[in-house]
């Protein structure tokens, strides 16, 4: 038997609520969505982080966002070595399938992926030091860009920094993805580096040509 059990009732009187209201109202959206498909226009990669809300930060509706979230919103590069890759699967359906013509990395302040990156990198979390540690792993995929910023000896001005590195980490790996790269040389996909402040809520972007996040 499997372990599983029926939900809280707290969520089932939120679900309910929903259903009963902004469900009802949109009901011919819904329908609409369910039979004609979705055409997202942007994909969204994004953190795991609860407090991270991508649809509410852009005021985006269903169907209008093709969203993947992972711990410190990386892109691995492009390996195709047969293994299982739920983010590199995402990016190829979303570019080659759905034809988006934006994709959004968005890093965030306060990321707890990032600060067990930047601990693990200094020696202090054994623990994502061990082979298996998913999470350790994953974040080796940061290592190089917290040698960037390890120098830098304010902790939280060292933990912003690499969160903007994760992001330009994930710009950089989408980079190694040859359908992305036609795409993008074809002017048919632009890469969006953003990063959002999750206690002021301010959104800073990457600029390519001066090399720096700036506010929005």
């Amino acid at each position: 038997m499997r372990p599983t059990r029926p939900l809280p009732g707290s969520l089932v009187q939120r679900y309910h609520g929903w259903k009963a209201t902004t469900f009802a109202d949109n009901a011919a959206w819904y329908r609409r969505l369910a039979t004609e498909g979705q055409r997202p226009r942007v994909m969204v990669i994004s953190c795991c982080d609860s407090r991270v809300h991508v649809t509410s930060i852009f005021g985006a509706e269903q169907g209008e966002f093709f969203i993947h979230r992972n711990i410190a919103n990386l892109v691995p590069p492009y390996e195709p070595d047969g293994l299982r890759h739920g983010t590199s699967a995402a990016i190829e359906y979303a570019v080659t399938s759905l034809k988006v013509s934006q994709i959004m990395v968005l890093g965030h302040s306060q990321c707890g992926g990032v600060k067990g990156c930047d601990e693990m990198c200094s020696g202090n979390a054994p623990a994502l030091e061990a082979k298996d540690s998913f999470v350790g792993r994953w974040m080796d995929l940061l290592r190089p860009g917290w040698e960037k910023v390890q120098a830098i000896p304010d902790d939280a001005e060292r933990r912003e920094a690499l969160e903007k590195e994760a992001v330009l980490t994930s710009i950089d790996n989408l980079m190694t993805f040859p359908f992305v790269v036609d795409a993008v040389q074809a002017g048919n996909l632009a890469l969006h580096g953003l990063w959002n402040d999750i206690v002021e809520g301010t959104l800073e972007g990457y600029d390519a040509a001066t090399d720096r996040f700036s506010q929005i």
